[in-house]
């Protein structure tokens, strides 16, 4: 069946290559990128339709969703896979840490815009989350903003274990309207991840070494195809995060909690509330 597929963070890494091969396997993919240059040459090569947004700006998330809406009235597959690593604490334009707000606020607050036209679609939401959020994460719902103690691999743990909470609660609340929720670990990709921080990280993902321990951005993008194409409950569980194609068995205490993955989307909420 022909998908239309909406992946943020398209215009470059294992958003672009799973644009490339959805679109050869027949699909409508529509491609979303912050770099305008960037997101129309992957758009053009592929023949695809295109919006750019900055997830560091909710405003332009705001116009990102009206015009999905507008543009397709039926949205098959969500895939959110825009996100990062940042450098020093920084505020964006909204008053929120940035690795927060990038890697899940502004995804949070994209789909839950989107939630009329994805209900309608019985669609697919596709989280990119990370092991990072095992590994790296101390996560603390009195600060999200990772005020305390912070340093851009925590926060980026605190992110995408976000992104884990926040497929679980999506898949609670809107399951039975015809959501499926699902997030994956794609795995250490060699793109243009943590080219914007000052972490030793960024070395790791750039420097010479990085071939010793990366996978391509093709190999990275395996499981967002797949998920894609996939059928909920017969080639995914709704609600579950997946490493190597298998459910994650040993992921943060938090993963499963339900009042965790509540109260961050509570909390969420009203952030964004606040910045309409």
């Amino acid at each position: 069946m022909r998908k239309t597929i909406v992946i943020t963070g398209a215009s470059d890494g294992i958003g672009a290559a799973a644009a490339r091969q959805l679109h050869r396997d027949g699909h409508e993919v529509v491609i979303v990128g912050r770099n305008a240059t960037k997101t129309r040459a992957v758009a053009d090569e592929l023949g695809a339709p295109h919006l750019v947004a900055d997830f560091a700006d909710l405003a332009q998330v705001r116009e990102l969703a009206a015009r999905l809406s507008a543009d397709h009235p039926r949205i098959d597959v969500l895939a959110n896979n825009a996100g990062g690593m940042m450098g020093d604490r920084a505020l964006t334009v909204d008053g929120y840490e940035k690795t927060f707000q990038v890697n899940h606020l502004a995804p949070f607050l994209l789909t839950t815009l989107l939630v009329p036209t994805l209900v309608a679609s019985r669609a697919t939401v596709v989280q990119t989350a990370s092991v990072a959020a095992k590994r790296f994460a101390r996560f603390d719902l009195d600060d999200l903003q990772n005020t305390h103690g912070y340093s851009p691999l925590r926060a980026y743990g605190n992110g995408k274990l976000a992104n884990i909470l926040f497929t679980e609660e999506l898949q609670r609340r809107y399951g039975d309207q015809g959501i499926s929720a699902v997030a994956f670990h794609p795995g250490v990709v060699a793109s243009g991840f943590a080219s914007d921080t000052t972490h030793a990280m960024r070395y790791l993902y750039h420097g010479p070494l990085k071939r010793l321990f990366t996978i391509t951005a093709d190999q990275g993008a395996d499981q967002l195809v797949w998920l894609s194409e996939g059928a909920p409950g017969t080639d995914f569980l709704p609600g579950a995060y997946y490493e190597s194609r298998k459910v994650a068995t040993k992921v943060s205490r938090e993963v499963g909690d339900v009042r965790v993955a509540r109260e961050l989307w509570e909390r969420s909420a009203a952030l964004v509330e606040m910045s309409s």
